[in-house]
């Protein structure tokens, strides 16, 4: 999301953002809002679940993997670090503040503020932040995908982990987060090949396909990564080899998609650097729908009306990725901060030396 765009910049100083990245997040974070849209119509339409399964499988894995990706270079330089504090702790801390206000003011509700259990979409700032602060360690390890990997599969049959900073979530999706480390820019060429465009066309089929026979057969609980296999009532074994076999989807999927995004620059190129601002803000349209009963409508759980949801929430998260939103709500998604942090001498003297260059070269 937005929060790697400063992570980028500062990574690749005088260069051109990749359109291609900008286009992945869009439409991940699309697909993040539509998904969402689904969630209290899919009951009633097979279909529907079966599409939503399908995206699920492979929407976060996606965006979570490109993530991984922009965090190569993450180290524990101040400048860094300053924008990891910025750019994710103090955005959580303010969301995860904002929802319940939210609810409370929405529905004379008095649900309490706690920064110990994240709120609906603020478990990915919990996570990102995690994951990004513990690179180094990724880096210096011999073989940090397998070792991730075991991570992931431990956790899935740890019950008592509990729900503090949604900790199962943060270690079953750190898999992804640390293939993204481990991933060059040839790898992601690789999957953008005509023939691997063409192949997608068939998993993809066969994936709804798939989808909609374990509609009623499999709990899409295991989706969200959320829970270990003994709370979803499923035999401690069944939580490595769903980690496993969920893995193996879900990278097959996100390669697909992959395939799929158009490596030129697009009208909706430049909203990739905004999805922050979308995934965050899309909530609070989607609890102020279920909070009013919206979903509730008889015509919604239609054909026309879930076709009809669906594009509103796509164009609406679109709207929320504009310049003129993230002019608004910059405050909260990247302050600067300057007078929280020490001056970092080091930096001073960089920035010393660069005017110094300045002048003489002027």
């Amino acid at each position: 999301m937005s929060a790697q765009k400063g992570q980028a910049k500062a990574d690749r100083p005088g260069k051109q953002r990749d359109a291609f990245f900008d286009n992945a997040k869009y439409l991940a974070i699309v697909l993040v809002a539509m998904g969402h849209s689904w969630e209290p119509l899919k009951g009633d339409s097979r279909i529907l679940e079966a599409v939503y399964t399908v995206v699920y499988t492979f929407h976060m894995p996606a965006f979570i993997l490109i993530s991984g990706f922009f965090s190569r270079s993450f180290d524990m330089r101040p400048d860094r670090l300053k924008r990891l504090i910025t750019g994710v702790a103090v955005p959580y801390v303010l969301f995860e503040t904002a929802y319940p206000l939210f609810k409370n003011l929405v529905t004379g509700s008095h649900e309490e503020i706690s920064l110990l259990d994240p709120w609906y979409l603020t478990w990915f700032l919990v996570a990102l932040f995690v994951w990004r602060l513990t690179t180094p360690i990724w880096k210096l390890v011999r073989w940090p995908l397998p070792l991730a990997l075991g991570i992931a599969m431990l956790a899935s049959v740890t019950p008592n982990i509990g729900d503090d900073l949604d900790l199962q979530r943060v270690l079953q999706f750190l898999p992804y987060f640390v293939l993204g480390l481990c991933m060059k820019p040839e790898h992601f060429r690789l999957v953008r090949r005509r023939s691997v465009r063409i192949a997608a066309v068939p998993v993809f089929a066969a994936a709804l396909a798939i989808g909609w026979w374990a509609v009623p057969r499999m709990n899409t609980a295991w989706f969200y990564h959320r829970d270990s296999a003994q709370e979803l009532g499923a035999p401690w074994w069944c939580g490595p080899v769903m980690t496993l076999a969920l893995m193996g989807c879900s990278l097959l999927l996100t390669a697909c998609f992959y395939s799929w995004v158009p490596g030129r620059k697009m009208w909706f190129t430049a909203l990739g650097a905004g999805t922050l601002y979308g995934y965050l803000l899309h909530g609070f349209l989607v609890k102020l729908a279920d909070y009013r009963g919206w979903f509730d409508h008889a015509w919604l759980h239609h054909p026309l009306g879930e076709i009809t949801v669906t594009l509103l929430f796509a164009a609406t998260v679109t709207v929320l990725c504009t310049k003129p939103v993230q002019r608004v709500f910059r405050f909260a998604m990247e302050p600067r901060m300057e007078w929280a942090f020490k001056q970092d001498a080091a930096q001073l003297a960089r920035e010393r030396q660069r005017t110094e260059r300045e002048k003489v070269s002027a």
